[in-house]
């Protein structure tokens, strides 16, 4: 514990919690700011002691709600606090502020110092600069531009600027109306069609119309082929209708396809392949063919792949990667699954290096690549070290870091984790390693396990796989039957071991159990009384999340996989992304159509895997414990509506 620069640290990570003088009027100064009463905050402030590690904050606080353009006083803060977390945040304020002010030389002076702008800070930032004469960044700015998300409105006049210099060009607002229809956001189209010329403009009501009952557009003769604009709205509404049902979109796509034009018509097919893909349909491999790689984008070039994996077709999985941008085909997952392709195809000379590079990586894909190289080549040196006590007594006495202790105390949590990760942002191995320890012996376990995973030479894979609360999980994985291992591996994706975490849709404590399911669980286990808010106790919560996760891996026929996607996503949906025929589980988890689910089912089977080690369970292969997922017994039919809706909630 830090207080006022006198750092306290108990043996065995035991912390003893105190209060120090001022600590409620800080709590008071902290709830008058969020609810933006400035009386009660001055009041409150009067309270807290010049030398409290927290008296920045109040000051900070005080500044946010009272001094927007009050440029001294703000320059002044930023002088005696530079390089802070509350620097950066007042300063980002500040920035708005004079940008509104159309303040342009302060801006200028002031913004290379933000750390971190966001997108109504560029904009500023451009517009400054056009205001001076300073013409050096024309295609940053216009760059700013391709989105199909709705921008600040301190953008339009950047954007209205740039138009009326010639530098977004008409085929740009094409482009960008293209991008926000597919993206699903026609306002935004709406407002961009705005730019083009009146006469070539689509007509609102066809917004509206594509958007309602997109089906009915196409069929009701209201649109003029001839017209670019009425094309674009064509192809949103063709998006739409295969939302719903691609059997349905394919027949509306190949009565207008001649109307249509070749370009479009190819979009058209891309658009429909990736729903098919998504869906886990066969349609979608022969239509990615029929759109070809140049209408193709990387998001639908990932799913063309995954499509080619589900058939096993190794040579599309070639094709489909290869003809992905840089970026996004030298990430991770895709080289792993190149090398893979290039190993079915027969050229296992080509895929050893892609698989020996990926091996020294500590990751899902990392396990499966060191898998892959056999029991020769799988051995990879990790440095992996233990930090002293007084590396960790050095951290701890930085501002930064004691300010996050403290306010982690007063149980301001999220601004304690800001405080926390803007002060490691730079620290090196060593030093992430002791702030690790140190949030470790303060039980302060997500921060511990999050600080211990930034480091990039140096490791220490016990703070990276904190195992609390081990005689609880050791406790029900038993009573279960279940592998301890996954059951901790669950747990840290989960809540990275919080036990007051809880998520926006209400799940509650460790293992994140719904309220409902809580109750379902409650009554098989035959306990009178319940209540959810139980789930805060770990013990009931690690119960009842092990006694659930048994239960799916039983409804499942015993897939670990199934179960994990099962207890993210729900039982149905992990039936239903099953095929007719066996599967290898790598490839099932690649085609869960909830991006969600996907990056959960591999972290929490990548996660027991360094449980097992931990624990010294006998050695596994990744690749063992994933297994393969059996076929579903009952088939999805076309009509299944909760089939046809679902790829529509998964925020891929």
């Amino acid at each position: 514990m830090i207080r006022n620069g006198v750092f306290l640290l108990l043996a065995l990570s035991a912390v003893s919690a105190w209060a120090a003088p001022g600590d409620a009027a800080v709590l008071k100064a902290q709830q008058a700011f969020a609810a933006r009463k400035l009386a009660n905050l001055e009041q409150a402030a009067r309270d807290v002691p010049a030398d409290h590690v927290l008296a920045p904050y109040v000051e900070y606080w005080r500044l946010m709600l009272t001094s927007r353009a009050d440029d001294a006083r703000i320059a002044d803060f930023l002088a005696r606090y530079p390089g802070s977390r509350m620097a950066e945040a007042l300063r980002a304020d500040w920035l708005k502020s004079l940008g509104a002010r159309a303040a342009w030389p302060l801006y200028l002076a002031e913004y290379p110092r933000l750390v971190k702008p966001d997108i109504a800070h560029q904009c500023y930032a451009y517009r400054a600069e056009g205001v001076q004469g300073n013409r050096s960044h024309p295609r940053e700015a216009v760059t700013l531009w391709f989105t199909g998300r709705d921008m600040p409105s301190v953008c339009t006049p950047l954007f209205e600027q740039l138009i009326e210099a010639g530098l977004i060009r008409e085929e740009d607002v094409w482009r960008r109306l293209r991008l926000a229809l597919e993206a699903g956001n026609p306002s935004v189209a709406r407002v961009v069609a705005d730019a083009l010329p009146e006469a070539r403009r689509p007509a609102v009501a066809l917004f509206d119309l594509a958007s309602r009952d997109p089906a009915r557009l196409l069929d009701a003769g209201k649109l003029d082929f001839s017209r670019r604009g009425d094309r674009e709205i064509a192809l949103y509404a063709l998006d739409q209708v295969a939302k719903r049902s691609t059997g349905q979109a394919e027949q509306a796509l190949r009565k207008l396809a001649p109307r249509l034009g070749e370009e479009a018509q190819r979009t058209a097919w891309a658009r429909l392949a990736t729903w098919a893909a998504r869906r886990h349909e066969t349609s979608a491999l022969p239509w990615f063919q029929q759109a070809g790689a140049m209408a193709v984008n990387d998001f639908q070039r990932e799913w063309w792949a995954r499509a080619a994996l589900r058939a096993a077709d190794w040579q599309a999985v070639l094709r489909a990667i290869d003809s992905m941008g840089e970026a996004t085909r030298t990430q991770p997952i895709w080289r792993y699954w190149y090398a893979r392709a290039l190993q079915a195809s027969g050229q296992r000379a080509a895929a050893t290096p892609v698989f020996l590079e990926l091996s020294r990586e500590f990751h899902y894909y990392g396990q499966l690549a060191q898998e892959e190289l056999g029991p020769v080549m799988q051995a990879r040196v990790v440095n992996n070290v233990k930090t002293s006590g007084d590396d960790v007594a050095t951290v701890g006495r930085q501002p930064g870091i004691a300010r996050a202790l403290a306010l982690k105390e007063l149980g301001l949590r999220s601004d304690a984790s800001q405080e926390w990760n803007w002060s490691i942002r730079e620290f090196s191995d060593a030093q992430l390693l002791a702030a690790a320890e140190l949030a470790r012996r303060m039980e302060w376990y997500d921060q511990a396990i999050n600080t211990a995973e930034r480091t990039r030479e140096l490791h220490d894979f016990e703070l990276r796989f904190l195992a609390p609360y081990r005689e609880l999980a050791q406790q029900a994985a038993r009573e279960n039957q279940i592998d301890e291992a996954w059951v901790f591996g669950l747990m840290r994706q989960e809540s990275r071991f919080v036990n007051v975490a809880r998520s926006s849709v209400g799940a509650a404590g460790l293992m994140q159990i719904m309220p409902a399911t809580a109750r379902w669980i409650a009554q098989r286990l035959g306990i009178r009384r319940f209540h959810p808010d139980e789930m805060q106790n770990p013990a009931k919560n690690i119960q009842f999340g092990a006694y659930y996760l048994k239960h799916v891996q039983t409804s499942l026929d015993g897939s670990p996989v199934l179960a994990t996607a099962a207890y993210n996503a729900g039982p149905s949906r992990a039936q239903r992304w099953r095929d007719s025929r066996p599967m290898e589980a790598a490839v099932y988890i690649e085609s869960i159509p909830f991006a969600e689910t996907r990056d959960y089912v591999k972290k929490v089977m990548s996660n027991a895997i360094y449980y097992a080690e931990r624990f010294g369970q006998p050695s596994v292969l990744l690749k063992e414990r994933l297994g393969t997922v059996p076929p579903r017994k009952i088939p999805v039919t076309a009509a299944d509506p909760d089939a046809l809706l679902e790829v529509e909630q998964t925020g891929d």
